[in-house]
């Protein structure tokens, strides 16, 4: 078996801003595996680091992903644990590779075109006038569960976009989440989860920046909303603290992005401990190209999910590739007629 690693830059339609900074590209990375005798069957998956968020954001980390090559091409091993991007690429492109390099890691009546997947739409931050038009577009497309970030700007500006389509889509219509992405402080979180409730509002996810315990514990026991960790699970490895974490916290929802929380063995190992202590889950994607996004859909299908999943769409980007998913309203399938496109890219072995 034969590895090799590219880089990849993704370039956004538009500026995606959250209360963390505005993004105008994001690299990413590939990993790929073959069989020498046959270099033209191969399984891929995608290493996507997320500069600033990802636990193994490290300046080395084109260094790693070529010593994790060359270890694997001379059959060596190469503890890959802590990578939490790499390890989501690497599952990916060995469980390509093992059902038939088709791009199915994850085969399912989803990879057949029988069944879909509801997603929520996104409302990036932007101007009162843009987040409004934003919104109304996708509930025009279809969409019965919006989430909104907040915290990046005025939050009373925040309150009135959401209070306007609220007052236009009661909450047997429409479901709103909402992602702080930990923008309020334990001072101003509680008083602003207050004047959000009124609004009928499904959840938050991480209302208060990760690391801070005793501030999140006490919000998830005493918040008129449902609050969801989401930052909160990266870089946490140990089986043990994750346990303790889930325990002292008690929130009543966990946000599974595979490529930030230990790939997909991490991500199945984080929804059972939470199950086991009655917690609810739902998966999100983190801006991965159609590569991670295609295996993270096939991945949450085969758990046949019952909440709307928080999945990207692949249209953020001017220079994504060509793959089978399709969007029909708020439902993410698979059509296993389409070809994928690869644009031209350059292996390192």
């Amino acid at each position: 078996m034969q590895t090799a690693f590219c880089r990849y830059d993704l370039r956004f339609k538009a500026p995606a801003k959250t209360s963390r900074e505005t993004l105008h590209e994001k690299t990413t990375y590939y990993i790929k595996v073959w069989d020498p005798s046959d270099p033209s069957r191969f399984g891929i998956g995608e290493c996507a680091l997320f500069r600033g968020l990802s636990a193994d954001d490290r300046k080395d980390y084109e260094d790693i992903l070529a010593t994790l090559c060359r270890r694997l091409n001379s059959s060596e091993p190469f503890d890959i644990s802590r990578f939490s991007s790499i390890k989501f690429g690497l599952e990916t492109a060995l469980l390509d590779y093992e059902n038939g390099c088709c791009r199915t890691p994850f085969p399912s009546a989803f990879t057949e075109g029988k069944e879909s997947v509801r997603i929520n739409g996104l409302v990036w931050m932007g101007s009162a006038d843009e987040m409004t038009l934003r919104a109304d577009e996708k509930i025009a497309a279809g969409f019965r569960c919006l989430k909104f970030k907040v915290g990046g700007v005025d939050f009373n500006d925040e309150l009135r976009i959401i209070d306007r389509i609220r007052c236009q889509y009661p909450p047997e219509k429409l479901e709103i989440r909402l992602d702080a992405n930990g923008a309020f402080t334990p001072d101003n979180a509680m008083d602003r989860l207050r004047r959000l409730a009124v609004l009928d509002i499904h959840s938050i996810e991480q209302p208060v920046r990760q690391g801070q315990w005793d501030a999140m514990a006490w919000l998830c026991e005493n918040s008129p909303i449902p609050v969801a960790l989401d930052e909160e699970l990266i870089g946490v490895d140990d089986p043990d603290e994750r346990r303790r974490m889930l325990y002292y916290i008690s929130p009543s929802y966990i946000i599974l992005k595979p490529s930030l929380c230990g790939g997909f063995s991490g991500a199945t190992d984080w929804i059972d401990r939470a199950e086991a202590q009655g917690i609810g889950w739902w998966v999100t994607s983190a801006l991965e190209s159609d590569i991670g996004l295609n295996a993270i859909a096939q991945w949450t299908a085969a758990m046949h999910p019952s909440l709307p999943q928080g999945l990207g769409t692949g249209a953020l980007y001017t220079n994504n590739f060509t793959s089978p998913l399709r969007l029909h309203g708020d439902m993410l399938g698979f059509d296993p007629a389409a070809e994928w496109v690869f644009p031209r890219l350059q292996w390192s072995l």
